[in-house]
């Protein structure tokens, strides 16, 4: 299969969610060695998460596929640029390339916009629409330094 394949299921996807009453059109497909090994669309309606975005979805499912929370061996075509959220996402699963269809504009003019979410993040923490409260900073840090002292961490 090639790219153009991948992003028109990634497409095929999005349309099929949508449709089904599921969530918003996005849909997203992950590649492992040239074939999908995981494939969503958006199910924020269906699930009633608003995290169940196609390519969190995706990720969650290569991931048990794979029985492994790395994909860098992977690339992930989505029917849009993926939103602040998702992109954290597949930063964290260290996807190698994204390819994308609509961009963040183009889910803007539907009433997708993200633009809120990039601006709250530049944002210093006093100055963000939600109250950010440092509390049991002392407590959290015991944690971190056992993990610091244990052999053999996984991140």
């Amino acid at each position: 299969m090639s790219d153009t394949d991948f992003m028109e299921r990634a497409v095929e996807m999005s349309l099929k969610g949508m449709r089904g009453g599921h969530g918003g059109p996005f849909g997203a497909v992950i590649v492992r060695a040239g074939q999908i090994i995981a494939e969503a669309h958006n199910e924020v309606l269906s699930s009633h998460d608003p995290t169940a975005h196609a390519e969190v979805l995706a990720i969650r499912r290569a991931t048990a596929a794979l029985g492994h929370h790395h994909l860098g061996d992977c690339v992930i075509y989505t029917s849009c640029e993926p939103c602040p959220m998702c992109l954290g996402a597949i930063y964290w699963s260290r996807l190698q390339r994204i390819y994308f269809g609509n961009t963040r504009a183009d889910a803007a003019a539907i009433g997708f916009d993200d633009q809120h979410f990039y601006d709250e993040l530049a944002r210093g923490l006093p100055e963000r629409r939600v109250t950010m409260i440092p509390l049991g900073r002392e407590l959290a840090l015991a944690a971190f330094t056992e993990f610091r002292t244990r052999q053999g961490q996984i991140y």
